[in-house]
């Protein structure tokens, strides 16, 4: 079996190390391969290039621009072509089910992009299904991402963490580790032809401001002092706004049933503790 990740970031690189310990052969692109930090055997070819010989599975983790996903636009017809190729996955976002006013979405739950960024990400995900009708497509839709080097730890050290407070503006993220484990558990099913929808998001949906107190807590940090969102709102990017514009909680039961799959942390406090463990810190109860 052979894996091509169309984009070796934060995510992609961690389905990479799992998947060579899976006996995976490897291959990633980048836009620039010597500058590429690669895990241990895993080969780097460059963005645009053509596709490694007998790639079985493809997951493209790249988000889309203006014109369209940059996977699909660089190798279309290397994807039409590719005889052994049986799998191909897509790192999406479950802000494609847009603002449902803190009510519970699953992986039925249609989709309402509310932002331009959604918007795109949904013609990304109907391109990709496209391809369907010749191999197994399995759409990941993924909250927010965190772990090592990606967390509100590194926030806190930084001087940078901010606690908002919206009460009742709670929503899901996924340890790396997870996405990792979930996408290895769905290409490793072998599914025939057909679209399935995952959703990659946690057991335990929460407001911003738990998550800071809670990793404050564990390293005896100081505690930031409390913003209401209206005050922090005219600070904030349009990136921002638009995130703290839209509300739900995202159900992912379906998801790991389906892979036989439990997250390894089901909510932010077991991630946390992962995180300061793989940091080697002292100070977890």
């Amino acid at each position: 079996m052979h894996l091509l990740i169309a984009g070796l970031g934060y995510a992609g690189t961690a389905v990479a190390r799992l998947a060579i310990g899976r006996g995976f052969a490897v291959s990633a692109t980048s836009r620039d391969p010597a500058r590429a930090d690669a895990p241990p055997g895993v080969a780097v070819v460059a963005f645009g290039d053509a596709m490694p010989d007998g790639v079985t599975h493809l997951l493209a983790t790249a988000p889309p621009g203006a014109g369209g996903d940059p996977v699909l636009a660089a190798y279309r017809p290397a994807l039409a072509s590719a005889g052994a190729l049986r799998w191909a996955g897509y790192l999406s976002t479950t802000g494609v089910y847009g603002d449902r006013a803190g009510g519970w979405v699953d992986e039925a739950t249609s989709v309402a992009p509310t932002n331009d960024r959604s918007v795109r990400r949904v013609a990304a995900e109907q391109a990709w299904a496209a391809l369907s009708p010749r191999m197994a497509v399995d759409l990941f839709r993924v909250a927010g991402i965190y772990g090592p080097a990606r967390s509100v730890f590194d926030d806190l050290q930084a001087g940078r963490a901010r606690r908002v407070l919206k009460p009742g503006h709670a929503f899901g993220r996924i340890h790396r580790d997870d996405i990792a484990g979930a996408v290895l558990a769905a290409m490793s099913q072998n599914p025939p032809p057909g679209v399935r929808v995952f959703n990659l998001a946690d057991d335990v949906p929460s407001e911003s401001a738990a998550v800071i107190e809670e990793a404050a807590r564990l390293v005896g940090a100081t505690l930031p002092e409390p913003v209401a969102f209206e005050t922090a709102l005219a600070g904030m990017s349009a990136m921002a706004r638009s995130f703290w514009n839209e509300n739900r909680k995202v159900s992912s039961r379906r998801t790991q049933e389906i892979l036989g799959y439990r997250w390894r942390y089901p909510s932010y406090r077991e991630g946390l503790r992962a995180i300061l463990a793989e940091m080697g810190a002292q100070r977890v109860p």
